[in-house]
């Protein structure tokens, strides 16, 4: 498609003119640029006309987490969806759009798209390691356009480890722990007098899990395996910069998404059922950015990243039940885990067999008929690969001062799916194999997307006002191609061929999304922010559904200096169209990749947050930190029974958002030690709209601490206990039944660095 490189062409054409006219008369000065980041620091997300935080490094460190759901709940208006207890596939949600898979918000790792493919298949079956994040940003409100395609809820940008700015840097950080739990996170690198600069960083992360399998011998953890590598040139007195990032991460995990009955939860909610024995997931994933950076003058900013993704996933795991087995894995028609769950917790029979026969299935107590269990290989291959392009101008004009920023990405992106069902029976409580079914006979499908992004946000300041009128702009085409898997074909059966074909259909999105924010300083310290914006999900290839659109305002007062800050916002989604996407993860009984208008909705909330340091004149500082979050959403009009929201009427919540979450943190930090406390409370959700029986899930109070002690300059000994008082709740119901918070984990280890 031509006229998208017309598009970049046309804009860098523009930004290089600009860097050129600035650059005349005096040489520019030498400015390092720090395009990956979105906010800045703490402080300067304080002065955004808008909702922004960020979370640094020394907030970080105060836990040292692995578990990127233990850091983002430190965030108002963040909700997480508890799956796995380890957060290797979170369900992240800002201000109320849906949790699952993160596949409403715009996912970014150093400014740049990461989710494997974050148009055509936005699920976030990958996720970057948080562990070896130096910081993580949260932008939401009408600043939030300026990084898509997902803007109702806003962006989530995690920054990996720069290059160190001094040479001969190092750190390596070793922990170990209950369930078999390891971590080893170890970096080395630094910049020379010439300007060249480089970062080595490995990251490991074990763990025999925390839940047990009915006669078997599998564990129920992970092994992660993370490595990065930088280069960097910034000759001195140079205006260029150029970084290259290659990033390659392998996961191997026992994870299941059958889930338990309450019955079975009731009596121990660490079980999983032997049906679950083989479910294992195997992850690939490589990435590379190219960026160079420009300082025309210390007004004129120009950055480029050229970025590729690759990521493969094949996770095989039991999808269903056939009752009487007559159909070979090529006809399989199963009834989903789900579906048995839900019959199993009401008491009602299934497929010709009464509760307690169901029961007895999930616990393996009673034989099934040959080739009744439906075991997928959920083999799928994705890329994301695309250019973007950032210019920066500051200018001043009689009382006021401008801070433009334009920017422009083409971006392509693609998942290819050959999947595999293959038949089993259960037998004396294990599985066996009846039918390995044909490659390609549960999917045989690629579907692409192409898009063009276009934004333009200006800063504007005269006198105490602060206005950041901006403008995005999405054209996105979309298709898919379905092949066919005929019984009995001679041919390859995961050809392509268009004599194979099955299907198509595509279509095309063009939206412009407006927004505007402005902040007010009425006193020192004291900031009034209001905003408002079009906000937009980018739709599925599906036929016949809608975009996913809402108009957003905000509004809230900041108020804050060196030693105490507090924010309030409240906030506002008025949706013309909620979006339902049906995947395997949403546990749902409909076609994976159908999507469903969930039509008008609204989204209201009150995010709170209040920091203070006490006691910072008596040898040691007590930091503490409170965080509170109220939303909520509902349907706006009746629905008519669909296989993804169910039954919907007017005033019925919207799925997995909790109305109330309460997020606190105290410490005391003295001279080379610290201890840390944390208290995270969520509501009860619920899962389905007619939030029925067995749709709900429990609320969770749980607390974590942590310590550190500095044995000398180079080596400091830390201790965490997460989940202190054990807590065990249902925290989920999808995909297929009632699912676990963590149970208490201990960990102690040592960071050495020089």
């Amino acid at each position: 498609m031509r006229h998208r490189w017309s598009w970049i062409l046309v804009l860098g054409a523009t930004a290089a003119g600009a860097d050129e006219r600035a650059g005349e008369g005096e040489p520019p000065s030498t400015v390092r640029l720090e395009e990956v980041t979105i906010i800045g620091t703490r402080e300067e997300a304080g002065g955004i006309a808008g909702a922004a935080h960020r979370l640094d490094e020394d907030t970080l460190a105060r836990f040292s987490h692995v578990d990127v759901q233990r850091i983002v709940r430190q965030v108002p208006g963040v909700s997480v969806q508890l799956e796995d207890g380890y957060g290797l596939r979170p369900n992240i949600s800002i201000r109320g759009v849906a949790t699952e898979r993160s596949a409403r918000i715009t996912l970014l790792e150093d400014g740049v798209l990461i989710a494997p493919a974050p148009y055509s298949a936005p699920s976030a079956y990958y996720f970057p390691t948080a562990g070896r994040m130096a910081s993580f940003e949260v932008l939401k409100g009408p600043s939030a356009i300026t990084q898509g395609p997902y803007t109702i809820g806003g962006a989530f940008n995690m920054i990996s480890t720069p290059v160190p700015a001094s040479d001969g840097v190092g750190d390596v950080f070793i922990e170990t722990g209950q369930h078999g739990t390891g971590r080893l996170h170890a970096t080395y690198g630094g910049t020379g007098s010439n300007g060249f600069g480089y970062l080595l960083e490995t990251h490991r992360w074990i763990s025999d899990g925390f839940q047990s399998i009915d006669r078997s011998d599998n564990d129920t953890g992970l092994d992660v395996r993370d490595y990065t590598v930088k280069f960097a040139l910034s000759p001195p007195a140079s205006p260029h910069r150029v970084e290259l990032k290659l990033q390659f991460a392998d996961q191997v995990s026992n994870q299941s998404y059958l889930g338990l009955t309450d019955t079975d939860f009731s009596a121990d909610p660490t079980r999983r059922y032997g049906l679950s024995a083989l479910d294992r997931i195997e992850t690939d994933h490589e990435q590379v950015i190219l960026r160079y950076e420009y300082a025309a003058s210390d007004t004129v900013r120009l950055a480029v990243s050229a970025y590729d993704n690759r990521h493969a996933r094949n996770w095989f795991k039991t999808e269903g039940i056939d009752f009487d087995g007559s159909a070979t894995a090529e006809e399989f028609s199963r009834t989903s885990w789900s579906s048995v769950v839900r019959a199993v917790n009401r008491g009602a029979g299934l497929g010709g067999f009464s509760a307690v026969e169901l029961g007895a299935i999930l616990r393996g107590e009673l034989d099934t008929p040959p080739g009744s269990i439906q075991v997928r290989s959920n083999d799928r291959s994705y890329a994301s690969r695309g250019v973007q392009l950032v210019a920066n101008w500051t200018l001043t004009t009689g009382a006021s001062s401008h801070a433009l920023r334009v920017g422009v990405r083409y971006h392509e992106d693609e998942e290819d799916r050959l999947q595999r069902n293959s038949a089993y029976s259960q037998r004396g409580g294990r599985l066996h194999l009846d039918d390995l079914g044909r490659l390609g006979n549960a999917g045989n499908r690629i579907q692409r997307a192409e898009a063009v992004a276009v934004f333009l946000q200006d800063r504007i300041e005269f006198g105490d006002w602060t206005l950041t009128p901006g403008l995005r702009y999405e054209d996105i085409d979309q298709n898919r191609i379905r092949y066919e898997i005929r019984v009995g074909r001679t041919a390859d059966p995961s050809s392509r061929a268009a004599s194979n074909l099955r299907s198509t259909r595509s279509n095309r999105t063009r939206v412009w999304l407006p927004g505007f924010g402005a902040a007010y300083r009425f006193a020192d310290g004291a900031v009034l922010i209001a905003g408002v914006h079009k906000g937009f999900t980018a739709p599925s290839n599906a036929p016949d559904v809608d975009a996913e659109e809402a108009l957003n305002y905000e509004f809230g007062l900041r108020l804050g200096d060196s030693r105490r800050q507090l924010e309030a916002v409240a906030f506002v989604s008025d949706y013309d169209n909620l979006l339902g996407e049906c995947t395997s993860s949403s546990g749902a009984d409909c076609e994976v990749g159908d999507a469903f208008n969930g039509d008008a909705a609204t989204v209201r909330g009150l995010e709170f947050k209040a920091a203070a340091e006490l006691a910072r004149d008596a040898g040691f500082a007590v930091p503490f930190e409170i965080v509170y979050t109220y939303i909520d959403g509902r349907f706006d009009t009746d629905i008519a029974d669909t296989d993804f929201f169910g039954d919907v009427s007017a005033g019925d919540p919207i799925p997995y958002i909790p109305e109330h979450q309460l997020h606190s943190t105290i410490g005391v930090h003295g001279d080379g030690w610290s201890g840390n406390l944390s208290a995270n409370f969520v509501g009860a959700v619920c899962v389905r709209a007619s939030c029925g029986a067995f749709e709900k899930t429990d609320k969770l109070l749980t607390f974590d601490v942590a310590g550190r002690y500095r044995l000398n300059d180079s080596l400091a000994l830390f201790v965490r206990v997460e989940n202190l008082s054990n807590t065990e709740n249902i925290v989920g119901r999808h995909p297929y039944g009632a699912r676990p918070n963590r149970s208490r984990t201990a960990a102690v280890g040592l960071e050495f660095d020089w």
